[in-house]
């Protein structure tokens, strides 16, 4: 124990606490001591003839723990030196003589107690040894998995038979925590200390074990980082030395790093498709002749908006408000587009807005240009604060420009649909497929079939581009076409879109269209102000009707545009007051008068009926005109007529032979020629010497314009039935409908521009048929039906008592 020429224990020494450690008594330890408790126990130390000391560590868990804030069991030991360090610093040279245990304290300044050594109690030698033994063994394993264990201590304790001092020796060598040492230190029994030890070295040994393993891990890591290091410095120099691009490796590892961002936005297809290629261009030269084909497919697909959404949430409100907003009447349209929305919000707002019943029908606008079928499109994406995507279909042809080209071709790019999402940032932008009414079909392939699978929700969530070759979802897409004729779109495209009629616009709604909005905007646009420049409500209606002829406003844009240039001249050359344009002086900022629509004749003519018809630029009038000449029954057609109407003029006079064979109809004899025997014996010829005797010519007038469709059968009928009967047809009637064998009247389209054309043409009353009064008279503008007295019928016999004077 060697204590025993210091006296008799228990005694009191002073007490040093150390900070972070057990000290043992076997050690030879050098210690540097600053506080001031510390410095006086040593002090006292020194003082004394023994200079005898205790050193116990302060604690840092509850075991053991009194009110005094370190443990109560520590080591005696002597001061061997004392050397005096600067700053008050002192450091002692402490030699450990044995464990100690602290009974009591007896004074803190200096700290001072009862110290007793902690007397190790009796045994079994045999079972120390082999305790001892299975404890070196396992001390052996462990020096052999770790570096921290050294190897004269090693020896030490393999040398040494007595456990206590095996057991300080361990507990020395040994990371243990605080609580650890301090149960190994305090413990009297020999065999519990080696045991513990024994589960303390096992702990050890597995811990070194795992931490092998990770370190052997993270150097093959290493090793393997290491060497593609040293091979692409090598590689680099290689190139360097050919006259190689150095920087190729940046650009490629730029396009890994943007590739793994994107990663969880895209599907598995896409990242495999992508990867692929960027290390196929990380294999090949750069003067390949392929590398920069490459090089810049990778870079487009990179751009592809994968996962951004434009998040503003559905609202109909603000479509609602922003289709008002940006547009006069339209009544029917703006509401069906309102409803649509409020599918999707409900949907939407129910959770279930992933479904595909969210995908709804694809809307195509279809009326004559310039109606605002696009402009519609405008407001939708600017209420839900989309970007707009526009692809104009006119004259397409080829297939590839909706589906991209293969890679292999040269001058490969994208189709126009991926090419829309790169330039809209987002995914789910609105896409107006204009002019969807144009494709045309060619050897390159048929685009209609294309557009299938573009706008089916069944399809469109896989649409495959040819050039990046990989599926694209195309469902949170909100597509809309625009079409002037609906019967030109292919009957499969026709099957997958809700269409909505934009009708033309009367002259008063085009007044107030270009008060509010089309005067105003061209104003902005020619650096005009409101006070330079006003329009009288005269020369805006003399606008509409004398300069332009349209369904729509786009030429009267073109009108004020022109007026606006002149006027904005005339202030740089000579500044003067306020213009003032007028009916008077409107000659003067343009050009000659361009149309005019035929009024309605005050006066009754022979052979001369008012027809309607639609044309793609809204309704017009038509001017029927027959004439008899002396002949032997033909019909001579003239006027530009299309097979239809041709036919219809056939049907016409057939069936209105018909009336005069069955007495219906009564033929003015006198008119038909009579033949020189005739003469002599004053013998007027018999009604039906009509057919024989005289030519019928009938002519639409405007004959450099094409004209076709079955409307002007009842008009057609009613001119020849005028022209025979010698009876003046009233020039203020005008008619449509188709027109039967039978004589029955059969519903028309475009019913709604034709009847603006007659109203505009001051026409008093309008025959149409019983079918179109019962189901489309909902859809003509007030105006329009208060201005007119429009009469249904069904069989062309009504149509007569209207027309015939």
């Amino acid at each position: 124990m060697q204590l025993e020429r210091y006296g008799e224990f228990p005694k009191t020494l002073p007490v040093i606490v150390e900070e972070d450690m057990f000290l043992y008594p076997f050690m030879i330890a050098p210690l540097f001591v600053s506080d001031e408790e510390n410095l006086k126990a040593i002090e006292v130390a020194m003082e004394s003839q023994d200079k005898l000391v205790f050193i116990t560590a302060s604690k840092t868990s509850m075991l053991g723990e009194s009110d005094t804030g370190f443990y109560d069991v520590g080591v005696i030991g002597v001061i061997m030196r004392r050397v005096a360090l600067p700053e008050g610093r002192v450091k002692i040279l402490f030699q450990g003589l044995s464990r100690g245990r602290l009974l009591n304290v007896e004074s803190k300044m200096p700290l001072q107690g009862k110290i007793e050594p902690i007397i190790s109690l009796p045994f079994d030698v045999a079972r120390i040894e082999a305790i001892l033994a299975v404890l070196k063994e396992r001390l052996r394993n462990l020096y052999n998995i770790s570096q921290n264990f050294p190897q004269d201590l090693l020896k030490s304790i393999n040398e040494t038979m007595e456990p206590n001092r095996a057991a300080d020796l361990i507990a020395s060598a040994i990371r243990l925590k605080k609580d650890q040492a301090y149960k190994i230190f305090k413990e009297n029994n020999p065999e519990e200390r080696l045991l513990s030890l024994i589960e303390i070295v096992m702990e050890e040994i597995r811990a070194q074990q795992i931490q092998k393993e990770i370190k052997t891990k993270v150097n093959s890591q290493m090793e393997k980082v290491n060497k593609e290091y040293f091979l692409k410095e090598q590689l680099k120099q290689i190139q360097k030395e050919l006259g190689g691009d150095v920087g190729k490796d940046a650009e490629i590892e730029e396009y890994r790093q943007k590739l793994e961002k994107l990663k969880n936005k895209m599907s598995q297809d896409a990242y495999k498709e992508i990867s692929k290629q960027i290390a196929k261009l990380s294999r090949m030269h750069q003067d390949s002749a392929d590398a920069n084909l490459l090089q810049n497919y990778i870079e487009l697909v990179l751009e592809i908006p994968f996962g951004l959404f434009a998040q503003k949430p559905l609202n109909i409100d603000g479509v609602e408000k922003q289709l008002n907003k940006d547009h006069f009447a339209l009544e029917k349209p703006k509401e069906r587009i309102v409803e649509y929305f409020a599918v999707r919000e409900l949907l939407a707002l129910r959770g279930k807005g992933n479904n595909n019943e969210n995908k709804g029908t694809i809307l195509c606008f279809y009326g004559p240009p310039g109606v605002g079928k696009t402009s519609l499109a405008n407001s939708i994406a600017t209420a839900l604060k989309r970007k707009l995507v526009r692809i104009a279909l006119g004259g397409l042809e080829d297939v590839n420009e909706l589906r991209g080209h293969r890679r292999t071709y040269i001058g490969a790019m994208p189709g126009r649909i991926v090419q829309g999402l790169i330039d809209a940032k987002e995914m789910n932008p609105v896409v107006v497929l204009d002019e969807i009414d144009k494709i045309h079909n060619s050897f390159r392939g048929d685009p209609s079939s294309v557009l299938l699978e573009i706008l089916d929700p069944e399809q469109n969530k896989e649409f495959r581009d040819y050039y990046t070759n990989f599926d694209l979802d195309l469902s949170q897409v909100i597509f809309i076409a625009t079409a002037n004729d609906v019967s030109a779109i292919p009957a499969p495209l026709r099957d997958r879109m809700e269409f909505i009629n934009i009708n033309s616009y009367t002259p008063s709604q085009k007044e107030q269209i270009a008060k509010k909005y089309l005067i105003p905007q061209e104003l902005k646009k020619h650096g005009l102000q409101n006070s330079e420049i006003s329009f009288s409500p005269s020369a805006v209606k003399m606008l509409i009707e004398k300069y332009t002829r349209e369904a729509g406003v786009r030429n009267l844009r073109r009108r004020i545009a022109q007026i606006l240039r002149k006027v904005a001249k005339n202030i740089l050359q000579s500044p003067q007051e306020k213009v003032q344009i007028t009916s008077k002086n409107l000659h003067e900022f343009l050009d000659k008068i361009v149309f005019e629509f035929e009024n309605a004749n005050k006066n009754a003519e022979v052979g001369l009926v008012n027809g309607l018809a639609w044309t793609s630029v809204g309704g017009d009038v038509l001017k029927i005109e027959a004439l008899k000449i002396k002949g032997k029954g033909g019909l001579n057609l003239t006027g530009n007529l299309g097979d239809v109407m041709k036919e219809s003029a056939k049907i016409a006079y057939s069936y209105v032979k018909s009336l005069i064979d069955s007495g219906v109809l009564k033929v003015d004899c006198k008119l038909i020629p009579q033949t020189p025997k005739e003469k002599e014996e004053n013998i007027q010829p018999s009604a039906s010497e009509v057919y024989n005797r005289l030519d019928v010519h009938l002519h639409v007038p405007e004959g450099a314009t094409p004209k076709d469709g079955p409307s002007a059968g009842i008009a057609i009928a009613s001119a020849l039935a005028s022209l025979l009967t010698n009876k003046k047809a009233r020039g203020d009637v005008a008619m449509t409908g188709e027109l039967t064998l039978r004589g029955k009247v059969l519903p028309i389209g475009g019913l709604q521009e034709k009847l603006i054309a007659a109203y505009k043409s001051g026409m008093k009353e309008v025959l149409i048929p019983k079918k179109n009064f019962e189901r489309d008279m909902d859809e003509i503008p007030q105006e329009v039906r208060d201005g007119l007295k429009i009469h249904p019928v069904s069989e062309f016999k009504e149509v007569l008592r209207f027309v015939l004077k």
